[in-house]
């Protein structure tokens, strides 16, 4: 009877291990998985560095325009005022240069450029739209826009914290920041620069362009795994 009793246990025990073995084999799997991903990153994201503040200012044209506007879109920022001389740099020449450059991206979402002035006193619409000739601004995509000096602060000093302060003889005091936005509202890049290398910022609207239009169905994990590992570029 022992016997039999023996030789019925001996499967329960072999399934025991069996499942040991097949949990043990998963999970360095798993981890195999994990380490070729973090090191060979077949997908580059940009990090999630923050939510960007609203805003809801005036543009070029007078009419009203919000952070809201850009839902779905991806933008750059930037910030000057457009009385700028030396020897404060006017950082708008470089969002001219990547306006030129946009048809470079292939997107499924439209890319937009937003700058917003930092004197409201002086850059009313008139002003505005006037610069944004001068600087052949395709208002289409690139958007000019002040409002109230706290509100401005607010957005530039405290939502981005980008320092900035009038000085006696009417001049900006302001330290060069550029923003790169993504459409849910979440800053994905920073250039604290008043000349960023232009060749970084389209790469990285490619990169953003690319995860729009491939972040869905099953993709939208793979992209998620990248965040995960920080498969940022370097």
């Amino acid at each position: 009877m022992t016997a039999v009793i023996a030789s019925r246990e001996k499967p329960r025990h072999s399934s025991g291990m069996l499942i040991w073995k097949l949990f043990f084999g998963l999970f360095t799997l798993m981890g195999a998985g994990v380490i070729w991903f973090s090191t060979a990153r077949p997908i580059v994201v940009l990090p999630r560095i923050a939510l960007a503040p609203g805003f809801y200012l005036t543009d070029q044209n007078g009419e009203t325009f919000t952070s809201e506007a850009l839902r779905g879109q991806i933008a750059l920022y930037n910030f000057t005022y457009t009385n700028c001389a030396a020897p404060c740099v006017q950082t708008s020449h470089v969002m001219a240069e990547v306006q030129t450059r946009l048809p470079e991206v292939v997107a499924t979402v439209p890319l937009k450029l937003v700058t917003f002035s930092i004197d409201p006193a002086r850059d009313e619409v008139a002003q505005l739209e006037a610069f944004a000739t001068a600087m052949g601004a395709d208002t289409a995509v690139w958007h000019m826009a002040t409002g109230g000096a706290q509100q401005l602060k607010s957005v530039i000093g405290g939502g981005y914290s980008v320092f900035y302060k009038e000085m006696e003889d009417g001049t900006f005091k302001l330290d060069p920041a550029f923003f790169l936005v993504d459409g849910s509202g979440v800053i994905r890049a920073e250039y604290r620069s008043a000349t960023p290398d232009v060749n970084i910022i389209m790469r990285d609207f490619g990169l953003l362009a690319a995860e729009v239009q491939n972040s869905e169905g099953i993709y939208r994990f793979a992209y998620e795994a990248a965040h995960l590992f920080s498969c940022y570029p370097r």
